[in-house]
């Protein structure tokens, strides 16, 4: 055996090895963004520095009828980019469906919208309110997955606050308790501010 191929031999060997070692960390990883926010700690919010407008989204609402945020303007919106197979958007939408029945009257619109792919999308969001007591949540879906890529979304689920002329106010990213007192005080300071 050469020199030259005893580097590639150990590395052969030690390649199952660093696999296992990076799946371990990935799993570490995904359980850390499903957890709870109590178990994170304090709201992980990120306010942006001045506030920054907002693509046009496209989308389906649950009659299959396109929209877009525009839909909502004059009013502050916490957009939730979520799909239904992603475990930590599963343990946060029944908070989002309490937020938007207790906020609703003072002027904040939740849009969880869903970018669940393909034809069945929609019914699949549907099904999934239905399965999980959601009942105060519009359905919204993007079949093409389009609203990730514009926002520059690194995963589901995030959470962006958009203010009443449609710029970003800030984002999460992971799972929040967003009926919880430190989420709803930071919504309120908003909706607190003249339109």
């Amino acid at each position: 055996m050469s020199v030259e191929a005893r580097p590639a031999n150990r590395l052969r060997r030690r390649a199952p090895l660093l696999l296992l070692v990076a799946l371990v960390a990935g799993a570490a990883a995904f359980q850390y963004l499903g957890r709870s926010a109590a178990e994170h700690g304090p709201l992980r919010f990120v306010v942006q520095v001045e506030p920054r407008p907002v693509p046009p989204l496209r989308f389906l609402d649950g009659e299959g009828k396109a929209t877009d945020l525009g839909a909502w303007r004059g009013k502050v919106v916490l957009l939730n980019i979520w799909a239904t197979w992603c475990g930590p958007c599963v343990k946060e939408m029944p908070a989002l469906d309490r937020l938007q029945t207790s906020l609703a009257g003072e002027g904040l619109h939740v849009v969880a919208l869903s970018i669940d792919k393909g034809a069945a999308a929609l019914a699949a969001v549907q099904a999934f309110y239905a399965s999980h007591g959601i009942r105060n949540l519009g359905v919204y879906n993007d079949p093409e997955g389009a609203a990730g890529f514009e926002l520059g979304v690194p995963g589901v689920p995030v959470t962006f606050l958009i203010d009443r002329e449609g710029r970003e106010i800030g984002r999460l990213v992971g799972a929040a308790e967003w009926d919880g007192a430190e989420a709803v005080a930071l919504i309120r300071r908003y909706l607190a501010k003249s339109p």
